[in-house]
């Protein structure tokens, strides 16, 4: 290994170059004018991984390609790295400090759309290839990278990709480098994601706005009808008041709530960090356990009536509401939503008509943390980053997940790289180079510890 280290600590200057050229691709899959930038960007990655020595095509899908890169087939054990090259819209361009598709370096940290989620983590772990490649040292395993070009709006043509390629992509787990780690002392092995499920509830009142002077009193205001539905959705501990919603989520083990606990961020720190006077969540979970490990309710929109600038005395005509629930282990979607549709049902009045349109679901997904593949991730990560690492979950979703456990039957080893501060989604985000290093050892080091679970 020590001809692979000292190639990726020799190249590190090319390296960030080349990720600099990766990130000046504003390759925004949610907006239809960047199709072009897509493309390109897609070609770019695909003319890359050629060069560094795989073999490697840009595939078509029914949306934005799939970029699939891989080693020479020798058979050695299978895996799968997968990523993706688009990115988040980058607005409102006015907040940021430079341009979001020229890349700012400052001090060790890379300031682009993209640079930590997910350009510059799937990148660290083609650079660990190309340093095996170009030392002539033996990969211990076969390696198939899928990079793809719609994570950000759903992944939405992935699994229709893997059903018709299942076979090409057989592998014994994937790997993927698309979360984070509290921080470099503290490199993060994350073994569980929540599932989510949303939707829209719309409620009409009377045919068009009143005077509320004049009918007010009569009809009932479908604005305070919703609101009083919503406020019953939660109760005053901060559980989802849902009969059954929390039938089948397991009880975190001694193992998981003392892994929690070693993060390094007290409840201090996290009130100042989100700006709020003070924090509020399930009783009965540190804030850790809340935001990653138990099941919520968020409202992500809410309107009626008139929004202007100074008043308009009406009954408004309709009000809506945006919600998603954030769903754990053993939850089952399908299940949450028949719940969630008799409970709005129950807690609608009659003085209103209500319609409810399912949005876009994913389910939880979690491996065990103690499990040999779990067990050899952490002792790279130890190896890579000179610190003790922590098994944590995360609060996020990254629906695709499940699609491999269920088309490909394998689990997923999510190994993250971001940093809390790196503003992902957000204005002014940023890598950091030393994540970016030490994750190139990373993804060097990994090979021989799942090549020896045999």
């Amino acid at each position: 290994m020590n001809a692979v280290l000292q190639y990726i600590e020799d190249n590190q200057k090319r390296f960030v170059d080349e990720l600099c050229q990766y990130l000046r691709f504003p390759s925004v899959s949610a907006q239809p004018e960047h199709r072009a930038d897509m493309a390109a960007c897609a070609e770019w990655l695909a003319n890359h991984c050629r060069q560094i020595g795989l073999e490697a095509e840009v595939r078509p899908t029914a949306g934005h390609p799939v970029v699939v890169a891989r080693t020479r087939r020798t058979g050695k054990p299978p895996y799968l790295v997968y990523g993706h090259y688009d990115v988040q819209p980058a607005e409102p361009f006015e907040l940021w400090k430079s341009p979001p598709f020229e890349p700012r370096l400052e001090g060790r940290s890379l300031f682009a759309r993209g640079a930590c989620d997910n350009k510059g983590q799937n990148l660290a772990h083609l650079i660990a290839v190309e340093a095996y490649l170009k030392t002539n040292t033996e990969l211990p395993c076969d390696l198939t990278f899928i990079i793809e070009g719609e994570e950000e709006v759903g992944s939405k043509n992935l699994e229709e990709f893997l059903q018709a390629n299942r076979k090409e992509l057989a592998c014994r787990a994937v790997v993927i480098s698309d979360t984070g780690m509290p921080s470099l002392k503290h490199p993060a092995l994350t073994y569980a994601l929540r599932g989510i499920f949303a939707c829209e509830i719309l409620l009409r009142g009377p045919s068009r706005d009143l005077h509320s002077g004049i009918f007010g009193g009569t009809v009932d205001n479908p604005a305070m009808a919703l609101c009083q539905m919503l406020a019953q959705l939660r109760d005053k501990n901060g559980r989802v008041n849902i009969p059954g919603f929390y039938d089948s989520v397991a009880k975190l083990s001694a193992y998981e709530r003392q892994q929690a606990a070693r993060i390094p961020m007290t409840e201090a720190q996290y009130r100042k960090f989100l700006g709020v006077p003070k924090l509020f969540g399930e009783r009965g979970y540190t804030f850790v356990e809340q935001r990653s490990a138990r099941p919520t309710i968020e409202i992500n929109g809410l309107t009626s009536g008139y929004q202007g600038e100074g008043s308009k005395t009406i009954v408004p005509s309709w009000a809506r509401a945006k919600l998603t629930f954030r769903l754990v282990a053993d939850q089952e979607p399908d299940r949450i939503q028949k719940l969630i549709m008799k409970r709005l049902k129950e807690l609608c009045p009659p003085t209103v008509k209500m319609e409810v349109t399912a949005g876009h679901g994913a389910e939880p997904y979690m491996m065990s943390p103690t499990s040999p593949l779990a067990q050899a991730a952490l002792r790279t990560l130890k190896e890579a980053f000179g610190h003790e690492p922590i098994s944590m979950r995360e609060g996020g979703s990254i629906p695709i997940v499940t699609q491999f456990k269920k088309v490909l039957g394998a689990e997923c080893v999510l190994l993250g790289l971001a940093l809390p501060d790196d503003n992902a989604h957000s204005p002014n985000e940023k890598f950091s180079l030393d994540c970016f290093e030490k994750g190139s050892r990373m993804g060097a080091l990994l090979w021989p510890e799942l090549a020896k679970l045999g």
